[in-house]
């Protein structure tokens, strides 16, 4: 299999783009950067855009529609790009498999594409790497350059934290870029947007330095409390309760994608918990299998929320989710999750 990182991709999309790609893992927001990069790259005249840069959704996305994308040549360009985003391989039959693999096995024959295929973390099994590839993974290596986008360690976080302080004129100490993924956790939608405000305040203030006292007065602390308390909130439908915390989350100008891909990603940790739950396992044992903290386990399991609810919130966080991203917007869409689980 031919699994490369985000660094190798940035590197071969300037130089020498493979006719298409797989991105997946825990990362989506250098998966978005890595996207708007190859379209910048492959396309980057804006008034060809409709013709050299073509996206297909959920919504969308056949293999037919995936073939039609494919066939036309660039116009007044050496390629273009078709982005494929919003497929569930986890629920994908195998003949759809297939037929997603023809439609690929035409780059040959139109090899002045570049189609990039982004999945979310839970849509695709990847199964154990880099030594037990699932199955899925592997066929689709023979049609695509895999990249793995891993969840970052605090470290390159911390490195990335800084770089983009000096980006917008002001610096900060390692320490104070740590503070800030203490504070803030390690999604890098939220520290993008904390370290914007950071600079902006130093800067609206005379300053050229970003400090700690400004970290603990100004950063937002980590939504994981939040992202639990609105999502068991939309579960016991408590609405007024979850549109109250959406209110507060909406005022502190959190984004509306955010928010959804931390509600997704609680109600698949429930479903997780309530099925091991079901099993009779332990708060512990649950912990060692999901490689999960045992105080987020402990809140998971009080929660007491159904099996059957969890898939229902999931599925129903699914449409919102792809609602949000296919006409922008979001907080309305939640609005409308809250009154409707």
């Amino acid at each position: 299999m031919n699994i490369i990182k985000e660094a190798d991709f940035r590197k071969q999309i300037k130089s020498a783009p493979e006719k298409c790609y797989l991105f997946f893992g825990e990362e989506e927001y250098m998966k978005n950067y890595a996207l708007k990069l190859a379209k910048q790259t492959i396309s980057p005249d804006p008034t060809l855009a409709f013709f050299n840069e073509l996206s297909l959704d959920g919504l969308t996305y056949s293999p037919s529609a995936l073939l039609d994308a494919i066939m036309p040549a660039p116009m007044m360009a050496e390629r273009k790009i078709v982005i494929v985003q919003g497929l569930d391989f986890t629920g994908m039959k195998s003949g759809d498999v297939d037929d997603l693999c023809q439609s690929l096995d035409s780059l040959d024959e139109y090899d002045y594409n570049t189609v990039i295929i982004s999945v979310a973390p839970d849509k695709i099994d990847t199964g154990i790497l880099p030594h037990r590839p699932s199955a899925i993974l592997q066929r689709l290596s023979e049609y695509a350059v895999c990249v793995n986008f891993e969840k970052n360690t605090p470290a390159r976080l911390a490195s990335w934290i800084s770089k983009h302080f000096e980006h917008n004129g002001v610096t900060a100490t390692p320490n104070v870029c740590m503070a800030l993924i203490d504070r803030c956790g390690r999604d890098m939608y939220s520290l993008a947007s904390e370290t914007d405000k950071l600079s902006f305040y130093a800067l609206s203030y005379g300053k050229n330095t970003v400090t700690l006292q400004d970290v603990a007065q100004v950063a937002i602390a980590a939504m994981e409390y939040d992202a639990f308390a609105f999502t068991n909130s939309i579960a016991a439908r408590k609405q007024k309760e979850a549109l109250d915390i959406l209110y507060d989350m909406k005022s502190r100008r959190l984004e509306p994608i955010i928010i959804m891909s931390k509600v997704t990603e609680t109600a698949c940790d429930m479903l997780s918990v309530a099925v091991l739950m079901r099993d009779g396992l332990t708060c512990k044992e649950i912990s060692r299998v999901l490689k999960m903290h045992e105080f987020r386990v402990s809140k998971l399991m009080g929660a007491q929320v159904s099996e059957q609810l969890c898939r229902h919130m999931i599925s129903a966080c699914k449409k919102a989710d792809l609602q949000i991203k296919s006409y922008g917007g979001g907080y309305e869409i939640l609005e409308r999750l809250i009154c409707t689980i």
